[in-house]
């Protein structure tokens, strides 16, 4: 009866997905080109907010995210998302996330796009 029980335990260590990194910033945070220092009021303004090793984005076709890999370099991480919807499955997106200040940072996506965004009060 042992060598079964063992056999399970393996079996569910090979399946999990084994997500690597929590994310460099937590929190929430609001899209906002402004430079003032602070926190802002985020009502109605586009949220991404950074939980552990998942993400989740307010506007765009992917609401949730899992984090795959971080890799720093100073003030800049290359990151590496995976995330699943009714159309795809196991997707991937990379992208540079730097932080400007402790209130503002930047994500260069995937194509051009560079997201401002300023942390949520």
């Amino acid at each position: 009866m042992r060598p079964r029980f063992m056999s399970a335990v393996l079996v569910m260590v090979v399946v999990t997905p084994a997500f690597a990194d929590n994310y460099p910033v937590s929190g929430k945070w609001g899209q906002s080109a402004s430079s003032e220092k602070g926190a802002i009021d985020c009502k109605g303004k586009r949220i991404i907010a950074f939980n552990g090793d998942q993400r989740t984005d307010t506007a765009g076709g992917v609401p949730a995210y899992r984090n795959r890999s971080v890799t720093s370099d100073g003030s800049s991480s290359r990151v590496i998302d995976e995330f699943t919807t009714g159309q795809i499955s196991s997707g991937r997106t990379t992208y540079t996330l730097r932080k400007v200040d402790a209130d503002h940072i930047e994500l260069a996506m995937q194509g051009g796009t560079t997201l401002k965004l300023q942390r949520c009060k």
